[in-house]
């Protein structure tokens, strides 16, 4: 039965030296390695070379969504004590839900100062899951404010500094929201983007909000039980136009990333065309679940036992998967969100 399968079927065991810490100096000099999903064949490749597995007519979907500098340190005014804060969703005009560290500073009616005339903040409430909803106080644009104070919120796996807030944006990155960036975009330069369109293949763009829920663990035994974050997504009429025509005439709809995937499956109907729409999605595609729009996925390395894993596991099959992930460590491929990526064709 699909719904018994375990958490700890999709572990796989990775050495910490193997997770990438610094992005490469090129984009698209990142390792790729192809994976056909029918045969389980693997070529290792560059990632320059994920054009030739492009074909005209077929259609790239990207994540456009903007990483928020959305690490924020200040103090408490009444005590002094330090404070790390992360942005994690925009309730309205001045209030967030965020994550607070250290939580046990961080009480109901505290004032904090992350810089004097500039911006402040009142813990309005605490939530049941630990989470502070936070009302800020400012003058002028606050996304101003967060590039002005605001550090990326790099995952917790990645301990260096990152010397340039770019790097861990991709080229195309346009509407600012997500806690995360959507990593497999990563690889892409201009003249790469433009070299595909040249081929006639389309670029069409959509946004999810990456929210933090994607570095969450899967703590329950069986997948089935795991509840899924949910997270922001919009797909405008447009955009939606390049999808299907690439559907309609038999041509390959070619995922970039997780979030792209997420979104596309949430929206598309049973015969695998999209419209435009925005919402949130919580879907959670585990084996067992049948792929309506997608047809290959471009991605990047994943946590074991993550829902990532999962779904690219459905997608490829899980022993595919699970060997190609193999191959990957014996290779001393870079794994994670500044690490090398993966065609699943």
């Amino acid at each position: 039965m699909i719904n018994r399968v375990k958490t700890s079927d999709f572990y796989y065991d990775l050495p910490e030296g193997l997770i990438a810490q610094t992005p490469l100096k090129d984009r698209d000099h990142s390792r790729l390695l192809v994976l056909d999903k029918k045969t389980g064949n693997i070529e290792h490749k560059h990632f320059y070379d994920v054009i030739d597995y492009l074909n005209n007519g077929d259609c790239l979907v990207i994540n456009d969504t903007k990483v928020l500098p959305a690490r924020l340190f200040g103090h408490r005014k009444d005590t002094g004590a330090v404070i790390e804060l992360l942005l994690l969703k925009r309730l309205d005009d001045k209030k967030w839900e965020t994550l607070v560290k250290p939580g046990k500073k961080a009480k109901a009616g505290a004032e904090i100062i992350f810089k004097e005339n500039l911006l402040t903040g009142i813990i309005d409430e605490v939530k049941d899951d630990g989470n502070r909803v936070i009302e800020f106080k400012f003058e002028g644009i606050f996304e101003e404010i967060l590039e002005q104070l605001g550090e990326m919120p790099l995952p917790p796996y990645i301990h260096e500094k990152l010397e340039d807030k770019n790097r861990y944006q991709t080229i195309y990155a346009n509407h600012l929201g997500s806690s995360a960036a959507p990593t497999a975009g990563l690889h892409f330069n201009e003249e790469l983007l433009k070299k595909i369109e040249e081929k006639g293949i389309s670029i069409a763009k959509l946004t999810l909000h990456v929210g933090l829920g994607t570095f969450r663990p899967v703590k329950a035994e069986y997948i089935s039980e795991h509840k899924m974050h949910s997270e922001y997504y919009e797909l405008s009429a447009n955009e939606a136009k390049k999808i299907n025509e690439a559907h309609k005439s038999g041509h390959k709809v070619i995922s970039v990333g997780t979030t792209s995937t997420r979104t596309l499956e949430t929206i598309g109907d049973n015969n695998g065309f999209v419209k435009a729409q925005s919402g949130w999605t919580d879907i959670f595609i585990y084996p067992g679940y049948k792929f309506k729009v997608v047809d290959s996925l471009i991605t990047n390395f994943h946590l074991p036992e993550s829902t990532l894993v999962m779904l690219v596991s459905t997608l490829a099959g899980k022993e595919n998967i699970m060997n190609a992930y193999k191959k990957a460590v014996e290779n001393k491929y870079r794994f994670f969100s500044f690490g090398d990526a993966m065609l699943i064709k």
